[in-house]
């Protein structure tokens, strides 16, 4: 808190939707006035977990058991998603030198912070506004009972909702659509 930072809005995207609920918690414990520290909550087709829950516990299980298997394999308990998932999951909007040239950015991602239960009773106490940017395209969890919209939007109580054409790696894709959707996601 040393910069004293002020009418914040954060952002969080996929398992960034739980960063974002811990760091609302934080910011607020033990200051006055937390409203203006934050002034809104963007969860980006992200994780809104149930008090208690991880990460893990809201994917699908074939995504679970293939989470599950390329940890082990890994040698250092982190994963790496294949080239064919992120292709036809995450930026299945992009063409394939786009898919390749971001897929060359990733690397592998510790897989500790999925299985983690979370505590979040204070984050859903707190009275910070909050969006949700879904990208209707996103199939990394798939459409309908396991979807980001409405599954893991609802979760947030009250919340605007904003929607765009997109995938799970719209930022890639579209990157100025995006940042006009974040705009008015952000918006008050």
């Amino acid at each position: 808190m040393s910069k004293d930072l002020n009418d914040i809005v954060l952002v969080g995207h996929s398992f960034g939707g739980t960063i974002i609920a811990k760091v609302a918690e934080a910011i607020s414990d033990g200051f006055a006035g937390q409203r203006q520290r934050i002034r809104r909550l963007i969860f980006f087709n992200a994780f809104v977990l149930n008090d208690g829950e991880s990460l893990n516990d809201n994917t699908p299980p074939h995504s679970q058991a293939l989470s599950d298997q390329l940890a082990r394999q890994s040698g250092d308990h982190t994963v790496m998603l294949p080239f064919e998932i992120w292709r036809e999951a995450f930026i299945n909007d992009a063409d394939l030198e786009l898919a390749r040239s971001s897929y060359a950015r990733l690397s592998p991602q510790a897989y500790q912070p999925w299985l983690d239960k979370l505590d979040l009773k204070q984050f859903y106490s707190l009275p910070i506004p909050k969006s949700y940017l879904y990208c209707t395209e996103d199939n990394v969890l798939p459409q309908g009972d396991w979807g980001w919209h409405p599954r893991m939007s609802s979760r947030l109580g009250l919340f605007r909702l904003v929607q765009m054409p997109g995938s799970h790696e719209v930022m890639f894709s579209n990157p100025v659509g995006l940042a006009e959707k974040m705009i008015v996601a952000g918006r008050d």
